[in-house]
C-alpha cells in the first residue's frame, strides 16, 4: 500500500509527485494548475475523482510513495461512510443576486453520485477532507432536518418563498432511500403550504410523486432535472452513480404526466466534450414533457480545477489542453471567474456561441413560453408546541 508522507504547505509549494506516479512539478505562478498523484482504479472503482488531493484549508500537503513494505492490492478501497450532522438550524440563506431563490435546503454534505465537475466539491474542505475523493464517499446527513424546519417555518415573522433543494449536493442520492431527509422535509412542506423548487439528477424523485403533485396541483412544487449528456459511457466516466440519461428522461416522463412542472438543466456544458449535445438534449427533453430549460457552462472554483484536470489527463489526455483553453477563453484568461451574472455562462466568443445554441433551440423547440410560478399565499404556519401545551 502507498504510505503517507506529510510535510507543512505553503501557499506557493511546487507539488512534486512522488517518482511511482511521475507527474510533472507544478508553476509556482499557477497554483489553479496543481495535480496530485493518482489513486489506484480498483480502489476508486465506480467513483468519479480520480485523486483524493488535501482540502484547501489543511496545514499538511500529502505526497504518496511506495515504501516497498506493503503492496497496492492490500489497501483499502473507498466505501460510503455517513456520518450524522446534527445542525442548529436548516434553512440557508443567500442574497446571490444571479440566483432565482434566496433560500435553500441541503438534507446532505457530500454527494455519492461523484459527478466530477460538482462545483460543490471544495465545501468539503470545510470539514477538512478532500474535494476529491472524500467528496463522494465520506457523506454527512441531517436527520434533524424536517424537525428544524418546522421550527423555523413556526417562527415569528417567517415570511415565505420558495425553498430550493439540492442547489448544492443532491437531495434524491442513492442513501437518500435509507435516511428518507429529503421525503420528510417535503412532508413538511406539504403540511404548511409552503413552495418548493427541486434539482436533482435521481430517478429517486418519482417516489415522492404522491407528495409532489398533490403539491404541485396547488402551485406549490416545481423539479428541474439535470441532464447532462445522452451518452451512457460518457455519463458513467463523468457522474458514475447518477442516473443513467435514458432513466432521467423516463423521469422527466413521469413526473410531467404526474401534472408537475418539470424543468430540464443542460449542465454543466463541458467544451470539447459534451457541448455537440445541446441540441440532442433539449429535444429529447421537451419530447418527455420538460416545458422550461436552463443551462450553465463549466465551473471550476477553488480545488475543483485540478479534480477535472486529473479527471481529464486520466479519460481525454488527447482534449485536455484544448478543453482548459476553452475555459480560459470563457472565464477571461483564467480558469474561473466568480463575478455574479457570469459565473453561470461566462463571457466571450465561445460563451457567447454556446448561449445562442441555446436559445435558438430552446426557441424552436417551444421552451419557456410560460414559467410555473409557485404560490406563497397558501403557507399556515405549524403551530408551535408551546402554543399547544398552552390549551390545556
Amino acid at each position: 500500500m502507498a504510505r503517507t508522507l506529510l510535510r507543512r504547505a505553503k501557499q506557493d509549494d511546487i507539488i512534486k509527485a512522488p517518482t511511482r506516479f511521475a507527474e510533472p512539478a507544478i508553476d509556482r505562478r499557477r497554483p489553479e494548475a496543481r495535480t496530485y498523484g493518482p489513486v489506484e482504479a480498483q480502489r476508486r472503482r465506480g467513483r468519479g475523482a480520480t485523486a483524493n488531493p488535501d482540502g484547501r484549508y489543511e496545514p499538511v500537503q500529502r505526497e504518496r510513495f511506495d515504501d516497498g513494505w506493503e503492496t497496492e492490492e492490500q489497501a483499502d478501497v473507498f466505501r460510503t461512510e455517513v456520518t450524522i450532522e446534527k445542525p442548529r438550524t436548516i434553512i440557508t440563506r443567500n442574497d446571490s443576486p444571479d440566483i432565482g431563490f434566496d433560500r435553500s435546503i441541503n438534507p446532505y454534505r457530500g454527494c455519492e453520485h461523484g459527478c466530477v465537475y460538482c462545483f460543490a466539491r471544495p465545501t468539503h474542505a470545510y470539514q477538512g477532507l478532500s474535494p476529491g475523493l472524500d467528496f463522494e464517499t465520506k457523506l454527512f446527513a441531517k436527520p434533524n432536518a424536517a424537525e428544524l424546519l418546522r421550527k423555523e417555518l413556526a417562527a415569528s415573522g417567517y415570511e415565505p418563498a420558495m425553498i430550493a433543494i439540492g442547489t448544492n449536493t443532491d437531495p434524491y442520492q442513492p442513501i437518500e432511500k435509507t435516511y428518507r431527509i429529503t421525503r420528510q422535509v417535503l412532508e413538511v412542506l406539504a403540511e404548511t403550504g409552503h413552495p418548493v423548487g427541486i434539482v436533482t439528477k435521481s430517478a429517486l424523485v418519482t417516489r415522492d410523486i404522491d407528495l409532489l403533485a398533490p403539491m404541485a396541483a396547488r402551485g406549490l412544487a416545481k423539479v428541474a432535472i439535470s441532464v447532462t449528456t445522452l451518452d451512457p459511457v460518457l455519463a458513467r466516466r463523468m457522474e458514475p452513480r447518477a442516473a443513467t440519461p435514458t432513466r432521467r428522461l423516463t423521469t422527466i416522463r413521469q413526473l410531467a404526466e404526474a401534472g408537475i412542472p418539470v424543468s430540464v438543466l443542460v449542465a454543466p456544458i463541458v467544451p470539447a466534450i459534451n457541448d455537440h449535445e445541446i441540441e440532442g438534449i433539449l429535444r429529447a427533453a421537451h419530447a418527455a414533457g420538460a416545458r422550461e430549460a436552463g443551462y450553465v457552462l463549466l465551473r471550476l472554483p477553488l480545488e475543483l480545477k485540478g479534480v477535472v484536470r486529473d479527471w481529464l489527463a486520466e479519460n481525454y489526455p488527447d482534449r485536455m489542453k484544448h478543453v482548459l483553453s476553452l475555459v480560459e477563453e470563457t472565464r477571461g484568461g483564467k480558469l474561473y471567474d466568480s463575478a455574479f451574472g457570469q459565473r453561470q455562462t461566462g463571457t466571450g466568443p465561445y460563451a457567447w456561441m454556446i448561449g445562442r445554441r441555446f436559445e435558438a433551440a430552446a426557441e424552436r423547440l417551444g421552451f419557456n413560453t410560460e414559467r410555473a410560478k409557485l404560490r406563497c399565499d397558501l403557507f399556515r404556519a405549524p403551530v408551535k408546541e408551546a402554543a399547544q401545551l398552552a390549551l390545556f
